[in-house]
């Protein structure tokens, strides 16, 4: 709604705009592992590590945790300059 406002368009063409942008930074960080929208945000993945198998100590007590395989994760990084102004 404000993206429309601010540069005269119509609700209906800002929101294809936005999809479009999402289909292309998915499409991006999966091939290459890396979006940056400038001035607002980088986003990554990142490959977990397996767990294994075992006993664990959590809260005092002991618990059993299964092993879980190795995963790709997506993480979202914010430019600093909104670090700054939040």
């Amino acid at each position: 709604d404000a993206l429309a406002t601010a540069h005269d368009m119509k609700k209906t063409d800002v929101s294809k705009l936005l999809d479009t942008l999402a289909e292309v930074g998915a499409k991006e960080v999966k091939s290459a592992g890396k979006f940056t929208i400038p001035g607002l945000c980088m986003i990554k993945t990142r490959l977990k590590p397996a767990t294994k198998a075992g006993k664990r100590e959590m809260f005092g007590k002991t618990v059993v945790v299964k092993a879980k395989p190795a995963k790709t994760v997506v993480k979202a990084f914010c430019v600093a300059a909104i670090k700054k102004a939040i």
